[in-house]
């Protein structure tokens, strides 16, 4: 038997070139707007009211596969990839989040959109957060699935901090080599990440795993959590975000989540209007495929509830 861990062993044949995965009657395209070439995938009606959709990592737009394979009516879903994941093209910049945010408004630009429901996961909900921070006029309002809201004191972040030391260092340091040459995200981060197993099978986590064998991907990635680390941790721990949201806030967060601990997205500390959490048992990091029917239904409640000007 190997010596190492075995998620350190190499990973099986791989394609990293193949395309999108299946999704059921969606419509794929790519804009260019601020130097990224991003891949977009959107359902329902092209007149329909726009809700953007951003994943995190390890993911890419599959990540919203059940709401873009059934759109609730009259909405429009819009899941581009990030900059650098799933099929966009990389950055011209090492990820640090507030350019991330500059890319995204530039992305709404290209696509003639002024005003738009916002869906966040993971890094995408971090980024979502600084979203309506610097452009409140551009959003109706925000779902935030299973991340830390941008108020974090020391006094809460703290007893917290190991979760995101198990990963995020590596991530940052070795990144490249970890996406690309081992079996870390098969074998440790949804296997950890998750709750409900059903929607991890295999070919799921391959539609993940593979594209991050992608020599940009896996830099993106590394880039990800190298700029936070290095840049933006010191950054919040010397200033702290002291921007006030106005935009409505609706928080989903599964308890189960090994990553993130709750209490990062609590009430009390969020320097907002209208913020709400609601705690979601028996649910891993990965909401939005652990629980698709209740994203679905928050976000048809949240559009019905914010209607646009």
């Amino acid at each position: 038997m190997p010596w190492w861990p075995s998620f350190l062993s190499p990973p099986a044949d791989s394609d990293p070139g193949a395309g999108p995965p299946h999704i059921r009657g969606v419509r794929r395209s790519f804009v260019t707007a601020r130097g990224v070439r991003f891949h977009i995938t959107e359902s329902g009606p092209v007149d329909g009211r726009p809700v953007l959709a951003l994943h995190g990592w390890p993911q890419h737009h599959y990540a919203y596969r059940h709401l873009l394979a059934d759109p609730p009516d009259g909405l429009r879903i819009i899941a581009p990839d990030l900059p650098g994941y799933g099929w966009s093209g990389p950055a011209p910049h090492r990820w640090a989040k507030e350019d991330v945010v500059s890319d995204v408004l530039a992305l709404l630009d290209a696509l003639g959109l002024d005003r738009v429901l916002l869906v966040g996961h993971d890094w995408g909900g971090y980024i979502s957060h600084l979203l309506v921070l610097r452009a409140p006029e551009r959003f109706d309002a925000l779902l935030a699935l299973n991340i830390a809201h941008p108020w974090q004191t020391p006094r809460v972040f703290l007893p917290h901090a190991w979760r995101f030391l198990v990963y995020q260092p590596p991530v940052a340091a070795f990144g490249e080599y970890l996406h690309q040459r081992t079996r870390f995200l098969e074998d440790l981060v949804f296997t950890r990440g998750v709750r409900n197993r059903e929607e991890f099978g295999p070919d799921v986590v391959r539609s993940y795993a593979e594209r991050f064998r992608d020599p940009d991907c896996a830099r993106t990635a590394t880039d990800t959590y190298r700029t936070f680390l290095l840049h933006e941790v010191p950054r919040a721990a010397g200033h702290g975000e002291r921007r006030h949201a106005t935009v409505p806030i609706r928080a989903l967060f599964g308890v189960e989540d090994a990553a993130i601990h709750p209490s990062l997205a609590a009430e009390e500390t969020a320097r907002a209007d209208d913020y709400r959490l609601e705690l979601v048992e028996d649910c891993g990091h990965f909401i939005a495929e652990e629980r698709p029917d209740l994203v679905r239904a928050r976000l048809v409640e949240l559009a019905a509830t914010t209607r646009p000007d």
